[in-house]
């Protein structure tokens, strides 16, 4: 068998050089090599249909991309290092930072569990009296005198003004914001009335906009249409419903006719007669339109 010594061995398209050949081996393909004694050769590798050697402008090519591959991990491992010097010097920062951040979760949620949920069962059953006296007034004979007891309370129980400056932040302290405001407003304290229902926070269906539809009913009684106009459009917005949509709807367009916007008082009738034609308001709602559309003329 011929005995071949190889001093390099190069991949596939590279020169071999220096190739030593025992027992007379005479140049000849072998196998996938080509095989020369003192000579230049190139190892022939299995080349696809079509294929062209690279030119000088791809060479150079593969040479500039290879150079920017290496200067971006260059750039990797370096901002790497940075980071992991930065880590080291301010580790004790750090740890403060994270330290306090998790005192700071788990006093919130100690205090929502331990402080928050109990004070909200206490101030419910507080303002139960309150509670009662506002409904006794809404559908009794005596209302001032069950609506004042409902502020300020009786028996020995809180009223509503004593339960928001006792649980304030408090959903039962929210709430006792619009039982005043309404309480105010029915006692024709309009200033009162203002104050506590602008500080009444709600997305439920009917409370919200009747609350921002009692601060109009206010400025009303104040003389004040323009700002009562704003309110009553803010409570058609707030909530689309049956009940509150069309009621605020209504009082949007007579007053809004009041102040010569005759334009926009038809958009408002109009919408309860094609949006709420079952609705209480609709019932006349065709006078309210043609009250609207002589105004234009």
């Amino acid at each position: 068998m011929p005995k071949l010594v190889f001093s390099h061995f190069l991949a596939p398209n590279r020169k071999l050089q220096n190739i030593k050949i025992t027992n007379n081996l005479s140049p000849k393909t072998n196998k996938n090599y080509i095989f020369a004694a003192q000579y230049d050769i190139t190892m022939a590798t299995y080349k696809k249909r079509g294929y062209k050697p690279k030119s000088k402008s791809d060479r150079e090519q593969d040479i500039a991309d290879g150079s920017t591959t290496a200067e971006v991990f260059n750039t990797l491992d370096e901002t790497a290092s940075k980071t992991e010097e930065w880590v080291a010097k301010n580790q004790k920062y750090i740890f403060i930072i994270v330290g306090l951040a998790a005192v700071l979760i788990l006093g919130y949620l100690g205090y929502k569990e331990y402080i928050v949920k109990p004070k909200q069962a206490t101030a419910m059953n507080d303002m139960y009296q309150a509670q009662k006296y506002f409904n006794q007034a809404v559908s009794g004979a005596a209302k001032d005198s069950l609506y004042t007891l409902s502020l300020n309370g009786g028996e020995g129980k809180f009223g509503m003004l004593d339960i928001i400056e006792e649980y304030g932040g408090t959903d039962a302290g929210n709430l006792a914001n619009y039982y005043a405001g309404m309480a105010y407003l029915n006692l024709k304290d309009y200033s009162n009335a203002i104050t506590y229902l602008s500080d009444f926070k709600s997305s439920d269906q009917a409370l919200g906009p009747i609350a921002k539809g009692g601060i109009g009913d206010a400025f009303i009684q104040l003389n004040q249409p323009e700002d009562a106009l704003g309110y009553y459009e803010e409570a058609t917005k707030m909530q689309t419903n049956d009940f509150t949509t069309p009621l605020y709807l209504l009082k949007a367009g007579t007053t809004a006719l009041s102040l010569g916007q005759n334009d926009k008082a038809l958009t408002y009738f109009n919408r309860i007669k094609e949006e709420y034609a079952s609705s209480t308001e609709a019932a006349n709602i065709d006078i309210f339109i043609g009250k609207a559309e002589a105004a234009k003329q």
